[in-house]
């Protein structure tokens, strides 16, 4: 007994061991770690892989396989059984999955599945080629499969997408100490994760909320009817952004979601919010400079085909601009200071139009900025604008009039930087509000447009104002 305690005790020590080497203060994975787990695999040491892989978490085991090659991946995968690769499966890059299940066997993914929750699960079916789908769902129970079907019906980026059929549901008549029975005695049917027990009447449709905690400290007797709170319920139908809005603003933990009847299908709870929060502040941040997701993966031919696109649409732009130029030549060739201080109002012009901009654009995702108040924050971005304007033009005056020795130039560079600022931030916000009117994401094509306002109106103020006051 002694020695047994001993080797219990020597392995804990071991897997610790292998967890402080797994990870750095920050949560990072180790090189030395994702070292040993490369020459581990190189060596074909399925002992070794296993001790290793089982000291991760399964989000450090989907983060791990992100810093492996193509081919150290494919040799993983057969070291991973159904539940492990069902744990790693929601966690893996959407491209890297979509490698990783090329190389899974058809009846192992299919258990795999099955231990997973409803949403996941036709998340990862999704990703499958038409011909592998359908051997997947071929190998599973019906009941299982009719659950992803129906969940795969829905639209992408819906609440029906996103949420988990599992819901744990009691009649309105139930007391607390007959839901706590039944909830013990049906365990295996409950999700894995529940914040609320929903009230449902005779038709299933959710009338209230009992939230575990508040279950918990009330007595058995008491009618759920009772103590139910009133819940926000999300149908089925209703865009994933709207969904995350909703748990923001009312600070949501899980949220029934209903079909069109008004019946509960399925639940959405903030694990999965989360996830969503983070894909759109990626996605509208990628958006405003004009580029998509590249990956660890992703090939140069690919990101040259998603960048270049933007950078011809901004030469175009930027063509049209520089006619600018090209009207006031004769006055640049007559006062050659003109070419040097120009630059410089253009490109204090362009700052200010990104920073009202990204104001703007977060504003719009977030709900701050709507037709309400859209009049009061342009006015306010445009006072902003006028006020930076006529500190930066104060202060490039001095350094022109210390450089130059001359009055009116100082005069002219400061009217033209507090003229382009002023234009950037009205440009700023009311472009991504324009194409929000017209039902394009603001995000995307903004920053072309407020460059192209930006450099045009700086390159006509100054030299407009050139031409009226030095020459």
């Amino acid at each position: 007994m002694v020695r047994e305690t001993d080797d219990l005790t020597a392995a804990a020590d071991v897997e610790e061991d292998l967890e402080d080497l797994a990870l750095e203060d920050d949560y990072a994975l180790n090189p030395e770690f994702v070292s040993d787990v490369a020459d581990a695999l190189d060596r074909g040491d399925a002992d070794r892989l296993r001790e290793l892989l089982g000291a991760l978490h399964p989000a450090d085991v989907a983060d791990l396989m992100g810093f492996l090659s193509a081919d150290a991946r494919e040799e993983l995968v057969p070291h991973l059984d159904p539940q492990t690769l069902a744990e790693i499966l929601s966690e893996l890059d959407s491209e890297i999955r979509e490698e990783v299940l090329e190389h899974v066997p058809s009846a192992t993914l299919a258990k795999a599945i099955g231990e997973m929750e409803s949403d996941d699960a036709a998340d990862v079916v999704d990703d499958l080629e038409d011909d592998k789908r359908a051997e997947v769902m071929a190998a599973m129970p019906e009941q299982e499969r009719a659950a992803i079907e129906s969940t795969l019906s829905y639209g992408e980026e819906t609440a029906g997408r996103l949420m988990q059929r599992e819901v744990v549901a009691a009649p309105q008549f139930w007391t607390v100490g007959q839901a706590i029975d039944h909830f013990r005695k049906e365990s295996d049917e409950l999700p894995e994760l529940f914040f609320d027990v929903y009230v449902v009447d005779p038709a299933y449709k959710p009338v209230g909320a009992v939230p575990v905690s508040h279950l918990l400290r009330t007595g058995r007797q008491t009618p759920l009817a009772q103590i139910m709170e009133p819940v926000t319920e999300i149908t089925v139908d209703l865009d994933q952004e709207e969904v995350a809005y909703i748990f923001d603003k009312y600070h949501l933990i899980s949220a029934p979601v209903i079909d069109s009847a008004g019946r509960l299908v399925g639940q959405i709870t903030v694990d999965d919010i989360v996830g969503v929060i983070q894909e759109e502040g990626e996605e509208d941040i990628l958006a405003l400079a004009g580029v998509s997701d590249a990956g660890r993966d992703a090939g140069v031919l690919d990101i040259v085909k998603s960048r270049l696109p933007w950078l011809v649409l901004n030469l175009a732009t930027e063509a049209v601009a520089v006619q600018a130029i090209n009207v006031y030549q004769d006055e640049i060739a007559k006062l050659v200071t003109l070419a040097i201080l120009m630059p410089i109002v253009a490109s204090v012009g362009g700052n200010a139009g990104t920073q009202a901009l990204a104001v703007a654009v977060r504003a719009l995702a977030s709900r701050e900025l709507t037709a309400a108040n859209s009049l009061r924050i342009v006015m306010r971005e445009m006072t902003v604008g006028l006020a930076n304007g006529a500190v930066v033009g104060l202060i490039m005056a001095i350094a022109t009039f210390a450089f130059f020795q001359d009055l009116r130039l100082s005069i002219t560079i400061a009217l033209a930087l507090i003229v382009n600022i002023f234009l950037a931030a009205a440009a700023g916000v009311l472009a991504p509000l324009t194409l929000e009117r017209f039902g394009r994401d603001p995000a995307v094509s903004s920053s072309v447009f407020v460059t192209f306002v930006t450099d045009l109106m700086g390159f006509l103020s100054f030299l407009g104002l050139a031409s009226l006051i030095l020459l």
